[in-house]
């Protein structure tokens, strides 16, 4: 059985972890894809974590002050600053790439401006797929 102190030491780094992604995040003007999926997979692997522990942490008053100031630390900067963010990052992606391929003229087109749409279709999907996933987020937010 893992010790209480073990299970705050893990706790902890994973806090850190998120913590050190939120500063990432705050530093950056354009988070990538994968930067965006990384820094919500670590939210939730942490609110889960948090969840967790707080049914277990009743003996433990350091660790459910610990899980307390961590999920005060989510709301404050990420619920309220980042996420906010990343959504109107997203939604404005995908408007001006869905105007960049309908302003294209529906003509003859060389092979080159072929590839160039198509490159442009895919990273509009990728923001779509990523901004659905962002949403999803939200929503579970909508119902805590």
């Amino acid at each position: 059985m893992t010790s209480a102190e073990d299970i705050s030491k893990l706790f902890d780094g994973e806090s850190k972890s998120l913590e050190s992604l939120f500063d990432m995040a705050d530093s950056k003007t354009d988070m990538n894809i994968h930067e965006i999926v990384e820094v919500y997979y670590q939210v939730m692997n942490v609110s889960s974590m948090a969840t967790m522990l707080k049914q277990q942490a009743g003996s433990e008053p350091k660790l459910l002050e610990k899980i307390n100031e961590t999920e005060k630390f989510i709301s404050q900067r990420f619920d309220s600053v980042i996420h906010p963010r990343i959504m109107r990052k997203l939604s404005e992606s995908i408007q001006e790439l869905t105007k960049k391929l309908q302003s294209e003229s529906s003509g003859q087109k060389s092979k080159e401006k072929t590839e160039l749409d198509a490159t442009l279709f895919d990273e509009l999907r990728q923001n779509m797929s990523t901004k659905e996933f962002v949403e999803q987020y939200e929503n579970g937010l909508s119902h805590d």
